[in-house]
């Protein structure tokens, strides 16, 4: 679906009395989606992150685009030579544990590399529990197992605050943006119309081991519905 979810949201953070924020804005092709920005907030600090088809590099800090980006909360923030990847330090609270965010092309991902009980064991989110790995509702006991009643239940509230420096449909009360057809409705059109489906296209990028590569390779098949001039792209 379409709209902004709650990745994970911790209170206390690092034992600062800060808390930590990741949201996501997903972005819906056809009958499947993916993250096209990401905005974290470690205590006063915001940082958004967008992915754009020609690579290049997008992001603001604290609602200013492209603005002075050092750090977050007193923890450092770099930005690798290719300027596809932000990596956010918590070394001098966790030691060896960070938060990246990797881009490619429109496609954005969050990754915590590290993560612990002690540090992220308190979170909060549509990422699940940490311990146990059960995707809870808002409520902490109720575990849902629908991926669509998951993705609602975690729609960003205007108690989540506002992170992205400007709105984007839909914002609730209005609710995430839903594929319309069933998926047999789907697949037998597809069928019929003899178009690339979203499993031959990812049979076709399955190859690929890079998470990132591959999720761009199944969204330029079906953007072009062509797999030749795809991979002719991908290995030039």
């Amino acid at each position: 679906g379409q709209c902004d979810l709650v990745m994970t949201k911790i209170k206390n953070f690092a034992k600062k009395n800060i808390d930590l924020d990741i949201h996501v804005r997903t972005s819906m092709v056809r009958y499947w989606s993916y993250v096209k920005t990401a905005a974290i907030r470690i205590g006063n600090d915001i940082l958004e992150v967008e992915g754009l088809s020609d690579f290049s590099l997008r992001y603001w800090i604290n609602y200013e685009y492209m603005g002075e980006l050092t750090d977050m909360a007193g923890f450092p923030v770099s930005i690798n030579a290719n300027k596809d990847r932000y990596t956010i330090d918590l070394d001098s609270a966790y030691p060896g544990q960070k938060i990246e965010i990797k881009t490619f092309k429109e496609f954005v991902g969050v990754k915590i590399i590290g993560a612990t009980e002690k540090s992220f064991g308190s979170a909060v989110g549509i990422m699940g529990d940490f311990q146990t790995g059960n995707t809870y509702a808002r409520d902490g006991s109720t575990v849902l197992h629908d991926f669509t009643e998951l993705g609602l239940e975690w729609q960003v509230l205007p108690s989540d605050g506002k992170l992205f420096h400007e709105m984007a449909r839909p914002q609730f009360p209005d609710l995430c943006y839903l594929p319309e057809d069933p998926r047999g409705e789907r697949a037998r059109r597809l069928a019929e119309s003899h178009q690339i489906t979203e499993e031959a296209a990812e049979a076709a990028c399955a190859g690929l081991g890079d998470e990132f590569d591959r999720y761009g390779c199944i969204f330029d098949i079906l953007a072009i519905q062509d797999t030749v001039f795809v991979f002719d792209d991908i290995i030039h």
